[in-house]
């Protein structure tokens, strides 16, 4: 601990600075400004090295962050990304994406804003990347056997890699024309410039890893085949199928599920041209979801000149301060502002859509809507609150149902479990012996620290079943739970 009174002179939390609004909505790069980094060890220092870190509890993980915060606050920068790296793959993937679940458990956070935990870990992982601490980790022997892990999210990348690193031969498959999953396709380029995915994937593929796009597993290669050319065979396929909007009106033009909006969006924001693309400039777009999804959506659909963006949640607005019955160490549900809701749009909270209203054409013209009281038979609505906003294109992010249960699933004859997710073992194994699931294809939609914690865990499993043993780290069990109430 470099300062243990760091805590009682620094005070005040320190983010960087996002660039002006009216400046970033006219391109793609990502909204943080850098921050100096006399500043950001200046936050480091307020890490008060617990006796008892919670924040180890809160990240799934398992990140060893009074350690990295002490280095960090040092400016010993190659320690710190070992000591980073010794639990987490891609702290830059994290860095950007991840809600923080460890800053909610932070033990200062009790009295004082909590320690920046999610900027000095990015900070440290540039800083890596910037001196060359960020090598290739090439093993110096084969074990022989092979693995085909199908999904390169961030749970089919976590799994990947470290099976070869410690010596068998791992062929990826993606469907998509380039690997990275959600993180290419489904994040926008201003949450995470894509460079920044390709200096990871060139990383692993000189360790080795084999990346096959461009194929449709199920199809061009199917179940059996994967049984036959492999030893073991990881899903990592992600829980891809979204939530529908079951109301009159659904099948009128303009209105599209998310991912089917996000994915060509992002293709453009790098330059590629995309036949038919269905953007939002000009429109009235009514964003139905107020996840991060949601918040994509928005900031999409600003920089492609829509005329309005209305959010609509049904959940009630929550509250900026922490609930009582979600106390810390828990992560609370608060209202919080994420860089796209900062930059325009009006978010409509507690209202459910009842119809969508065409035109002549078959086109979306108007969301109709209705207030609603969450009581203890559900959602009520509110009589005399009925009104209609404007509506030439909708998209729907309500989350996600599950892994698509046709193709490969189906041809694998993998247990699903009640919520329609692969059932699997202890070790990460379905019920097919050499076939394992990791992220949400087993536990369902979550976030990316899950997905990377699952895929460093079923890598242990598949280690163990190929080689009788494995001294890979297992950060959590299939049925590790956040921090909730």
């Amino acid at each position: 601990m470099a300062d243990p009174r760091g805590f009682l002179k620094v005070r005040e939390r320190e983010l960087p600075t996002r660039r002006p609004v009216p400046v970033r909505l006219k391109d793609w790069k990502e909204v943080y400004e850098e921050q100096q980094l006399g500043v950001l060890q200046r936050q480091a220092s307020r890490c008060m090295d617990c006796g008892i870190p919670f924040c180890h509890s809160g990240c799934p993980l398992g990140n060893l962050i009074p350690e990295w915060n002490d280095l960090a606050y040092r400016g010993d920068w190659s320690d710190a990304i070992d000591r980073l790296h010794a639990t987490n793959n891609f702290p830059e993937f994290t860095g950007r994406l991840c809600p923080a679940p460890c800053e909610t458990a932070c033990v200062l956070g009790i009295s004082e804003p909590a320690v920046t935990i999610k900027q000095i870990e990015v900070t440290t992982i540039e800083q890596a990347f910037e001196h060359g601490n960020v090598t290739p980790q090439i093993p110096t022997r084969l074990s022989g056997k092979t693995v085909a892990v199908i999904g390169s999210g961030p749970a089919g990348l976590a799994v990947a890699q470290q099976l070869t690193r410690v010596g068998h031969t791992v062929a990826v498959y993606e469907r998509a024309d380039k690997a990275g999953g959600l993180l290419r396709y489904g994040i926008p380029e201003f949450k995470m410039e894509k460079s920044v995915l390709d200096r990871r994937l060139a990383q692993m593929e000189m360790e080795g890893t084999r990346f096959r796009c461009s194929t449709a597993v199920g199809t061009e290669v199917t179940g059996d085949q994967l049984r036959q050319r492999y030893d073991a065979v990881v899903l990592a396929i992600g829980a891809t199928v979204p939530r529908d909007l079951p109301v009159p009106g659904r099948e009128l033009n303009g209105i599209m599920q998310a991912m089917d909006f996000l994915p060509p969006a992002n293709r453009v924001a790098v330059g590629e041209t995309v036949e038919g693309q269905v953007t939002a400039e000009g429109k009235h777009v009514v964003v139905i979801g107020g996840g991060d999804t949601g918040a994509d959506c928005i900031g999409t659909s600003l920089r492609q000149g829509a005329a309005s963006v209305t959010s609509l949640e049904i959940m009630p607005q929550p509250s900026e301060d922490r609930p009582d019955n979600q106390p810390w160490p828990t992560y609370p549900m608060i209202y919080r502002v994420a860089s796209a809701h900062e930059e325009g749009g009006e978010r409509t909270y507690a209202v459910n859509t009842t119809e969508l209203v065409g035109d002549d054409q078959g086109n979306v013209k108007a969301l109709r809507l209705v207030e609603v009281e969450r009581t203890d038979k559900g959602f009520e609505p509110v009589a005399g609150s009925e009104r209609e906003i404007p509506a030439d294109l909708v998209l729907l992010a309500m989350g996600f149902l599950g892994p698509e249960g046709t193709g490969v699933v189906e041809q694998l004859e993998v247990e699903l479990d009640e919520r329609s997710n692969i059932k699997r073992d202890n070790d990460f194994m379905t019920s097919v012996p050499g076939v394992f699931v990791a992220g949400d294809a087993g536990r369902g939609q979550s976030l990316i620290v899950w997905a990377i914690a699952e895929g460093r865990a079923a890598a242990r499993g598949v280690d163990a079943f190929l080689t009788g043993g494995s001294a890979l780290p297992v950060p959590i069990k299939p049925t590790d739970r956040p921090l909730t109430v």
